[in-house]
C-alpha cells in the first residue's frame, strides 16, 4: 500500500491543477475554463486521484463529448496524480455570474 500523500504535496498538486485549468479554453468563449467558472470543485485523495465537478455553459454544448476528457487527460499529466475523472453536471446551471471578475474583464463585461 502506498503511503498517503501529505496536505502540502495534496495543496501543490492543487495548484498544479490549477495550471492546467488555465490553459483549456471553451472554444466558444475566449476564456480558460476556471475563470469561466465550469470547474465546480476538485477533490484529490491523500492516494493521488482527483475527481473534477464540473459543468458547460449549455447542455448542448458542441464540446460536451469532448471537453470533460480533455480536462481529465490533461489533469492525469500533473506529477503526483495517480487517476483522474471528470463529473458533468448541469446543477446549478452555469450562468454569467460564475465567471471571475478576469473573465468579465476580458469578455469586455466590467
Amino acid at each position: 500500500m502506498n503511503t498517503p500523500y501529505t496536505e502540502d504535496f495534496i495543496a501543490e498538486i492543487g495548484e498544479q491543477i490549477i495550471k492546467v485549468l488555465k490553459t483549456i479554453y471553451d472554444p466558444e468563449i475566449p476564456v480558460d475554463i476556471y475563470e469561466l467558472g465550469l470547474i465546480y470543485d476538485v477533490l484529490i485523495s491523500e492516494e493521488g486521484e482527483v475527481k473534477v465537478l464540473m459543468t458547460l455553459t449549455a447542455p448542448n454544448c458542441p464540446v460536451a463529448e469532448t471537453l470533460p476528457k480533455e480536462v481529465e487527460q490533461k489533469i492525469g499529466t500533473v506529477e503526483g496524480v495517480i487517476k483522474s475523472t471528470v463529473e458533468l453536471t448541469f446543477e446549478p446551471t452555469w450562468t454569467k455570474d460564475m465567471m471571475s471578475e478576469e473573465a468579465r474583464f476580458e469578455l469586455g463585461m466590467l
